[in-house]
């Protein structure tokens, strides 16, 4: 009954935090999220027309997925929702496909959705959380920065009224330059002035209300409420000088109610298409997320399950698919706002589903005259945040091939489009691993004189023994740098014509597969050959399991030692101890 009672626990745990609900947590969790929502609002219905989809499927997408987040979920502010990759994402996969503004366009995201959280929920339950790693820093850096400008040039097609078009970044451009001429003036005046109001009020409207002596967690709190501010002002603006019939595109007539529950279309061609777009948007939402959920969870000390955060965000993709949206994320923007607002539950965020619920029954009518400028200005304002040029720089200074793998995904995410620059940045993130990993440092090492540590002889005053070489490996031995092992140590005995003992320092082994076995056995053998002893120091417990079952273990005519002190004290006692003396006297 225990293990069962865990079981439910680890799945769902809305029952560990539910059991502790108070009235003051009701409290705190309900004015969170009133003010999430309020944020929610203009960023739902923003992301949302950059996916290519009406903006009330923007609302859609942040309900049902608040919901069961809430019910699945580990993290106590995470705010799942549309957000910039996921909604450019879902643009870059459908619209191929699928003519955007028709009914199987959204039919097609919703299908994406919910291969999406299938997809989350089979990693999750097969607690493939790991697979996350593959996504290196440069990788994530370098995407964040090509969407980050992709978004902002496309955005200047509804903030300046150009008709423009185009799926990359070098098309929009083209796009833009071919068209520049057609810029609607009434459009501008409301696009570019809100893009610099928003901001102004990102940067500076915190700092100034602190100055002013507002709390810190207050001022921040409502310089994220810009694009409220942005909204109202603009649709006064638009419907009290009637420039809807001027040439400025509006939002118009937003349907209320709630969405519908339905199925997406089952359509096997569909879906097949739809397939590699939905893990490459799986990985990076999980990424996204579970990024933001720990750093928000350290703050208070609190643990987030990584596996159990796939099925929490699988579900709620799931949830976007049957309420008609589109693939979701944990938003790192409104989930700040979610922190510094107090949430103490992620029950904050089912209120949260319910105050937009709200919204979508009784204030859609009010968006009737909402310029798409001020949605374009919200959305280049947020993904600007995204844009870091100054981390290739940083990053070239630490390791140019990391510097090269993020130059690389920019260049081909602007060129090719995000889900082709996402999977060539990943290949080539892989292959410069390979490539480093190929030719580890491997360096001859000596004793330090008066203690049982061995180190570098390039780099230290050590002393060596005559006929004994001992050599470290800086890394694991596997199939790309087996070969590479076996050409180093042939060097270094070819070099040294009196060597009699070869001993491998393996305390940076984590790991040894079959090829490195195999090159193991190869270098024993043509030691043994030369009459030379080969012996191991150093070996780690698991690794040390895995040789005893081997005939390499059976053969090895030197042996293993647990130190490598050990390892030369077995072969020149007298000078190993002396040296350790040295010091001392």
């Amino acid at each position: 009954m225990n293990k069962i009672s865990g079981v439910l626990r680890s799945y769902f745990p809305i029952i560990e935090w539910g059991k502790e609900y108070s009235s003051k947590t009701l409290v705190n969790d309900l004015v969170v999220s009133i003010i999430v929502s309020i944020m929610l609002i203009p960023q739902s219905l923003a992301y949302a027309q950059l996916a290519g989809l009406p903006p009330e499927v923007g609302l859609y997408a942040s309900m049902a997925p608040l919901l069961l987040y809430a019910i699945f979920g580990t993290s106590r502010s995470l705010s799942v929702g549309p957000v910039a990759v996921t909604s450019l994402m879902t643009l870059a996969a459908v619209s191929p496909i699928v003519a955007q503004g028709t009914p199987e366009y959204q039919g097609a995201a919703m299908a994406l959705a919910m291969l999406t959280g299938l997809i989350l929920i089979i990693l999750g339950f097969l607690k493939l959380g790991f697979l996350s790693n593959f996504m290196s820093f440069p990788v994530m850096s370098g995407l964040g920065t090509a969407v980050g400008i992709q978004i902002a040039t496309g955005q200047l097609t509804p903030v300046l009224g150009i008709p423009s078009k185009g799926g990359t970044f070098l098309s929009q451009i083209i796009s833009l330059v071919q068209n520049c001429g057609q810029i609607n003036i009434y459009t501008a005046a409301i696009g570019v002035p809100a893009f610099i109001f928003l901001l102004l009020v990102r940067k500076n409207l915190a700092n100034l209300l602190t100055r002013a002596g507002m709390g810190k967690g207050t001022a921040g709190i409502l310089s994220k409420m810009g694009p409220v501010f942005a909204i109202v002002i603009t649709i006064l603006f638009v419907s009290g000088f009637g420039l809807a019939d001027k040439g400025v595109k509006i939002v118009g007539t937003v349907p209320s109610g709630l969405p519908s529950i339905s199925l997406p279309p089952f359509d096997f061609k569909l879906w097949s298409q739809l397939a590699t777009p939905a893990l490459l948007i799986a990985i990076i939402a999980y990424v996204a997320s579970i990024s933001v959920a720990q750093t928000l969870a350290s703050k208070k000390r609190q643990h987030i399950d990584p596996n159990q955060e796939l099925v929490a965000l699988g579900a709620a993709n799931i949830g976007a698919s049957l309420s008609g949206g589109f693939p979701v994320a944990g938003g790192f923007s409104r989930s700040i706002v979610n922190f510094e607002a107090g949430a103490e539950t992620p029950a904050a965020g089912a209120y949260t589903a319910v105050g937009i619920a709200l919204v979508a029954l009784f204030l859609t009518p009010l968006l009737y005259f909402l310029p798409s400028a001020t949605l374009g200005a919200t959305i280049m304002v947020a993904v600007l945040s995204l844009v870091n040029f100054k981390a290739v720089k940083q990053t070239w200074a630490f390791s140019r091939t990391d510097a090269i793998a993020m130059a690389l995904t920019i260049i081909l995410t602007l060129t090719l489009g995000v889900i082709a620059g996402l999977i060539a940045g990943i290949g080539i993130s892989l292959v410069m691993h390979l490539y480093r990993t190929s030719r580890p440092h491997v360096a001859i090492v000596g004793q330090i004189p008066g203690t049982q540590h061995f180190r570098n002889i390039e780099r230290h005053e050590v002393v060596t023994i005559s006929g004994i070489v001992s050599m470290r490996v800086d890394e694991s031995l596997y199939f790309p740098n087996a070969r590479f092992l076996e050409n180093s140590v042939s060097e270094i005995v070819a070099k040294n014509p009196e060597i009699r003992h070869f001993i491998l320092n393996c305390s940076a082994v984590n790991t040894i597969d079959a090829s490195g076995l195999e090159s193991l056995k190869a270098i024993n053998q043509r030691l043994k050959d030369g009459g030379i002893a080969f012996h191991l120091s150093e070996v780690k417990g698991p690794i040390m399991d895995h040789l005893k079952k081997t005939q390499f273990y059976q053969e090895l005519k030197g042996r293993i030692h647990f130190t490598h002190y050990d390892a030369v004290y077995s072969i020149d006692p007298d000078l190993a101890k002396k040296t350790l003396e040295k010091a001392r006297n």
